[in-house]
């Protein structure tokens, strides 16, 4: 990929591999209120963006509710942020696989006030941990 232009930094976002029988999130991920991508197991995106502060939101179709994650950067480093499933889309999608539809909307209802309304959480990576896992994914489309 080569470095980000002078005073852009570059921000991924990716989410590994699966991981035995744990909760997905194929989110859409978009940037600044822009879509860069759809992140789903195996896949990364990127964007370069002017250096400042940023904000992720990351939603799913059918999904009630958004991700929202505020952070900053710095000219010329590039951020890495792994995605993974939160707790309360964890808890939503494991319902509705035991109690279908009306169980989903159930637990929707009484998972609506947690800390995350959204179906995925970010953590930022460093950038070892974070090339290493890279290595094993491919760009989403």
């Amino acid at each position: 990929m080569g470095p980000p232009k002078p005073g852009q930094s570059r921000i991924v976002v990716l989410q590994e591999k699966r991981k035995g029988l744990s909760a997905f999130c194929g989110c859409d991920v978009k940037l600044d209120g822009e879509p860069i991508g759809k992140v789903a197991i195996g896949t990364y995106v990127f964007a370069d963006r002017p250096a400042g502060r940023h904000q992720f939101i990351a939603s799913e179709t059918l999904f009630p509710g958004d991700t929202t994650y505020n952070f900053s950067t710095e000219p010329g480093r590039t951020y890495f942020f792994l995605v993974r499933a939160s707790e309360r889309y964890a808890s939503v999608s494991g319902v509705t696989m035991m109690g279908g539809l009306v169980g989903g909307v159930i637990a929707s209802a009484v998972t609506a006030n947690a800390a995350n309304p959204g179906p995925a959480d970010f953590f930022a990576l460093d950038e070892p941990t974070a090339r290493t896992t890279l290595a094993e994914l491919q760009l989403a489309q």
